[in-house]
């Protein structure tokens, strides 16, 4: 369903949904057992605790993986934030998990002006935020801040930078060995059990003023199964308590203005992330001296793709 975006003041700590996923039938995931932290580059990110706390990937770190990419013939430039992805070395070094771990991956794509991303589909599920420039996906402009969704083995596209080129984040709550392009890749998606999910919101532009009181945009609506995005905006030292973690299969935090103040101390920038996995505590931070404006995206509960090949 294609859901444009609606208005709703979010106060400062999120109830829990506990009551309404019983509601909804939906059940916790478990607590242990299917979150891995396979292989994540050290530099990359910082692993509050254990492995039962947030991952905190600030842009000052991540910019030294950038580099140059050419996928299906179309050169581009790719920063990785979290996770192990094809273009990164790392991901050679160890034995990929399989399609039913939570294994976050998360990255920036510099699209260059002018060209085009054909059709394609992952063999994991998938958030893209566009951050910067302009262009189409598919039929939908986009600019920030738009958001994309996509189940795995779900296609879509053409993806076309506009004249300045086009910037979008790639978010995974699962390893993914790279596109799978259209019509070459088809065959691949025969004896999948699969359902098509495409979701679309924005664009809803960012906004440079300080914001004197706490509101949230629904980008995507909170689907039964807990998919959803929204985009938060809080005052200068304003408390945020986010969405209970059960609810989905993983979040997405990524900062688009201002600054974030994360519970150990750490400050993330405009263009940092932070990965919430679903057997966590609600994540909780504070708005910097500017105030904060952030994009959160849920993953949905269950995997579709994830049962053996007919």
């Amino acid at each position: 369903m294609l859901a444009g975006p609606t208005e709703r003041v979010w106060v400062s700590v999120v109830p829990p949904l506990a009551d309404d996923r019983q509601r909804r039938g939906l059940r916790r995931p478990p607590r242990r057992g299917r979150h891995v932290a396979w292989d994540h580059p050290a530099s990359l990110c910082t692993v509050k605790g254990d492995e039962d706390m947030a991952i905190l990937a600030p842009v000052e770190a991540a910019r030294d993986s950038r580099r140059a990419i050419v996928s299906n013939g179309v050169a581009a430039h790719l920063t990785t934030f979290i996770g192990a992805n094809r273009y990164n070395p790392s991901a050679a070094s160890a034995e990929p998990p399989g399609p039913e771990a939570v294994y976050p991956v998360a990255f920036l794509v510099e699209q260059p002006a002018g060209s085009v991303v054909a059709s394609h589909f992952h063999e994991a599920n998938q958030f893209q935020i566009v951050v910067a420039g302009h262009g189409t996906l598919g039929s939908h402009p986009v600019e920030p801040v738009a958001v994309h969704y996509s189940n795995a083995f779900s296609a879509y596209g053409p993806i076309t930078a506009g004249p300045a080129g086009l910037q979008y984040f790639t978010l995974r709550n699962g390893y993914d060995r790279g596109a799978r392009y259209l019509p070459a890749a088809r065959e691949e998606m025969r004896g999948v059990k699969r359902r098509f999910r495409d979701a679309f919101a924005g664009p809803v532009a960012p906004d440079a003023a300080v914001p004197e009181e706490g509101t949230s945009t629904v980008l995507i609506p909170e689907a039964a199964d807990g998919m959803g995005a929204w985009r938060l905006r809080l005052p200068p030292g304003a408390p945020l308590e986010g969405l209970d973690p059960a609810s989905g299969d993983g979040q997405f935090w990524v900062v688009t203005a201002g600054s974030l103040h994360a519970s150990a101390g750490e400050i993330l920038p405009p263009l940092s992330c932070i990965f919430v996995a679903p057997d966590e505590p609600s994540f909780a931070a504070a708005a910097g001296e500017t105030g904060l404006e952030v994009v959160m995206v849920q993953f949905p509960c269950g995997r579709d793709h994830v049962v053996a090949k007919r």
